[in-house]
């Protein structure tokens, strides 16, 4: 299956491909995806975060478009480097063959040479496990760049016949408010350009921000030449996660089989179903802030918003995202300002120097007023340069990355990495990248999310924690909660509890390995401590209270009195040093994750 776009980009074709992927699934079908990118970068890795989004990292290393990571989502399959092939790596490819002489003295040529790359690319994709591939073809019909993969997709059809193919084009249906009107004309010249390079669309997507009457369904079935039961409205949705209902009830994926004549069966909504309530209609409600640097564009943090809201679907909980530029984050007054009333803190990866120090002062903010926070990749260095300058004394800490000759620098490059930063090496594609394995500390916050011993986490990283450093953090109140299996690299991080409910990070991407319908447990116990500090909130605050432990005997715990903690209100972490039988050092948290009885004085 081939899936097209028309009339203007960033119509939610990744989307569309991938809920129809879902719903071939969920028919019993065994599905892959593939992203055909025309631009002529290798990858996406050096990319403007604010021009392409983020960077879905694959498990073998393979840095991807964000649409793989929507299709991992939807499918909960990993996807590997051939899922995404880009003109790039298409050109460098057919270029490098020559020079070795493989063409035989031929002129190499667009057709067949580049076309013939392209094809071997598609036809990569199947294996004797999979039934249907899903290839999305990026840009738009008319592109000059996208040219070479729609005639690569055509000649696809030639060889494996044409009741093995289908194509799918999605295409904008705008509304003209003044005249009242959906227009067509957009959507009709898009296919003309189309079939105008030998390809006629078996099925056309309509985006539109309304339902389409049947008499313009009609039309664009004339006017395009495709069943008019081929013609698919596919309105604006309140969550992503409605799309494969959607053009379930609109018959589409009914469509694809019965045309394909492939085996199926009856679409199963359980699991769907119970996902779209926990969407839709949760019982709890948090605030979560996501200090990042490129929030101008939320699609540059789009695995990170998933991840946190998939954890709030494990509690039945709805998580808003508080996007918060991490420039005005620098001061306690700013971090202040935008933290002060939120439930929990993420802190996500990063590069360059601009508003890491604002990502210090939100994670020293979290930390001393008791913030449930994870932080990830760069966010767990900037968590370190906190504790290392606010509770180690290493005043001057930083990471050399922003300051190559500072004098404590706890995070440090990696040592497989210094020509490369030193500017010895290319830097696309040189990073630490992919799947790597971690040990975890036993009865740490870290290995009772995670349930196991041993873990693998994505990563994409140059940097790493000092280990010259690792004992003064360690006797400040750091606990290097997860390492590589020979201890050399620090992989997980988090305070003692009697410091800190859940102050949390990692040098993995975690999100990039969460589902909607299997969230990632270090997001999952994000959320579960921020509705704990909710509910402690709620309840009446004196100086004074008594915890009871789950045995029934009484604790008494003081808080300290209020000019104890600099009216940073430190006094939110409850002291139980020393007490027996205290559960764990968590503000009024049982182990389950419920209120504790409390009385207050």
């Amino acid at each position: 299956m081939f899936v097209t776009g028309g009339v203007a980009s960033s119509l939610g074709k990744g989307l569309t491909a991938s809920s129809l992927g879902n719903l071939l699934k969920a028919r019993g079908l065994r599905v892959t995806m593939q992203k055909l990118d025309p631009y002529l970068n290798v990858d996406p890795g050096t990319m403007n975060p604010f021009q392409h989004g983020e960077v879905f990292v694959t498990g073998d290393g393979t840095e991807t478009d964000l649409d793989i990571g929507h299709y991992e989502r939807f499918l909960d399959v990993d996807l590997g480097r051939s899922a995404n092939v880009t003109t790039g790596q298409v050109y460098s490819s057919v270029i490098a063959k020559e020079r070795r002489g493989d063409y035989l003295g031929d002129t190499v040529q667009v057709i067949p040479h580049i076309t013939n790359e392209i094809k071997a690319r598609i036809r990569a994709m199947a294996a004797p496990g999979i039934d249907v591939v899903i290839t999305e073809i990026g840009g738009t019909v008319g592109d000059i760049e996208s040219l070479p993969f729609l005639e690569a997709a055509r000649q696809v059809r030639h060889d494996v016949g044409r009741d093995n193919v289908f194509f799918l084009h999605v295409s904008l249906v705008p509304y003209l408010g003044p005249s009242g009107e959906l227009k067509t004309k957009p959507t009709q010249h898009s296919v003309a350009a189309l079939r105008s390079i030998g390809i006629q669309p078996d099925a056309i997507v309509c985006r539109c921000n309304r339902e389409l009457p049947s008499n313009v369904k009609r039309k664009i079935s004339l006017m395009c030449d495709v069943d008019e039961e081929a013609v698919i409205e596919n309105p604006d949705v309140p969550s992503i996660y409605d799309l494969p209902k959607l053009l379930h009830g609109e018959g589409l994926d009914a469509y694809v089989v019965r045309r394909l004549n492939l085996p199926f069966r009856d679409v199963d909504w359980t699991e769907w179903d119970e996902l779209l309530r926990r969407v839709h209609h949760p019982a709890d409600e948090v605030t979560v802030a996501l200090v990042g640097k490129y929030i101008d564009l939320p699609d540059a943090y789009l695995s990170v918003t998933e991840a946190l809201r998939a954890g709030g679907f494990q509690h039945d909980t709805r998580v808003n995202i508080r996007w918060v530029p991490s420039d005005e984050c620098t001061t306690r007054e700013g971090a202040a300002r935008h933290l002060a009333d939120v439930d929990a803190v993420c802190i996500p990866g990063g590069f360059g120097v601009r508003g890491v120090e604002g990502k210090v002062g939100a994670a020293a903010y979290a930390r001393e007023h008791q913030l449930p926070v994870l932080g990830l990749c760069l966010g767990l260095q900037c968590m370190v340069v906190d504790v290392a300058r606010n509770l180690a004394g290493l005043d001057d800490a930083n990471s050399s990355e922003f300051e190559a000759t500072c004098a404590h620098p706890v995070v440090a490059t990696m040592e497989e990495q210094r020509e490369i930063v030193a500017g010895s090496g290319d830097l696309g594609g040189t990073m630490r990248l992919g799947l790597y394995p971690a040990k975890l500390a036993e009865d740490s916050l870290v290995r009772r999310a995670y349930a196991e011993p041993y873990v693998e986490e994505r990563h994409r990283h140059r940097y790493e924690v000092n280990n010259a450093y690792r004992t003064q953090l360690e006797d400040a109140g750091l606990v290097i909660s997860g390492t590589s299996p020979d201890g050399r690299l620090v992989e997980f991080i988090e305070l003692r509890r009697d410091l800190h409910p859940y102050f949390v990070a990692t040098q993995a991407h975690p999100e990039l390995r969460s589902r909607p319908t299997r969230p990632h447990p270090l997001f999952a116990g994000l959320v579960e401590a921020a509705l704990a500090r909710q509910r402690e909130m709620q309840l009446p605050v004196g100086d004074l209270g008594l915890v009871h432990a789950e045995d029934g005997d009484g604790i008494a715990a003081r808080r300290p009195e209020h000019g104890d903690s600099d009216g940073d209100h430190a006094g939110d972490a409850i002291d139980v040093d020393g007490v027996d039988g205290a559960a764990e050092a968590v503000p009024l948290r049982q182990r389950d994750g419920r209120l504790r009885t409390g009385v207050r004085r």
